[in-house]
């Protein structure tokens, strides 16, 4: 889904908000929320149906959704009182307000990434998206990693394009990139070993598949 509305492009496909083809810096979090809010215009959602679409399965309290919609409305330039984008229904929740219009598929240039970014954690695969990733215990992580040893916001990893950067946000067991602590944001490189506490994760870089071009041939 590719949606514009008022200077601003919401594309889930990328999963970039932008602003006159430049990505604003949204968690992925707050991203999810805007589209969740975008696709259900202009009803109304409470606050438990934004929660259980937002946070499947995981309990959290409204003071996370609060924190949410208030970085949206930061980043987009909304007025809580004069609404543009995010109306408030007090006492039960939320709705998109702006008029949108969703583009025809193949409207829009096609830009696939020409990388794609995933930690992986055992068996299991996480996806990393453009801009801010938080990593931790909390439920703004882009995956909660229920562990002892890990803060709920533990680490983070920016993405802005081919720049890949990770930064411990002051944990108690504190993150390890190639076996060094991080005392400030470093780069990382594919097959990195990331350790949150004692929670080891491996970065990794996948190259979008090129397509391919079959000729034809012509018999003698």
């Amino acid at each position: 889904m590719r949606v514009r509305f008022d200077g601003w492009t919401l594309d889930t496909g990328s999963r970039e908000l932008l602003r006159d083809g430049t990505a604003a810096h949204l968690t992925g979090k707050a991203f999810r929320l805007l589209e969740v809010l975008v696709e259900h215009r202009p009803e109304a959602l409470s606050k438990d149906q934004i929660q259980d679409l937002v946070w499947p399965g995981v309990f959290v309290t409204e003071a996370n959704l609060t924190t949410l919609i208030t970085e949206l409305r930061k980043v987009m330039g909304d007025d809580a009182h004069h609404p543009r984008f995010i109306r408030t229904v007090y006492g039960f929740g939320y709705a998109f307000r702006a008029e949108a219009a969703e583009e025809a598929p193949g409207q829009a240039a096609k830009r696939p990434p020409s990388r794609r970014y995933r930690l992986i954690w055992g068996r299991k695969e996480i996806v990393l998206v453009e801009g801010e990733n938080v990593l931790g215990r909390s439920p703004e992580s882009i995956e909660c990693i229920d562990r002892d040893t890990v803060s709920r916001r533990h680490a983070r990893i920016f993405i802005a394009g081919d720049a890949v950067t990770i930064e411990d946000l002051g944990s108690k067991n504190g993150t390890r990139l190639r076996g060094r602590r991080l005392e400030g944001p470093d780069t990382l490189s594919d097959g990195d070993e990331i350790r949150l506490g004692s929670v080891p994760l491996t970065f990794r870089v996948l190259r979008a598949p090129r397509s391919t071009v079959t000729a034809s041939s012509t018999s003698r």
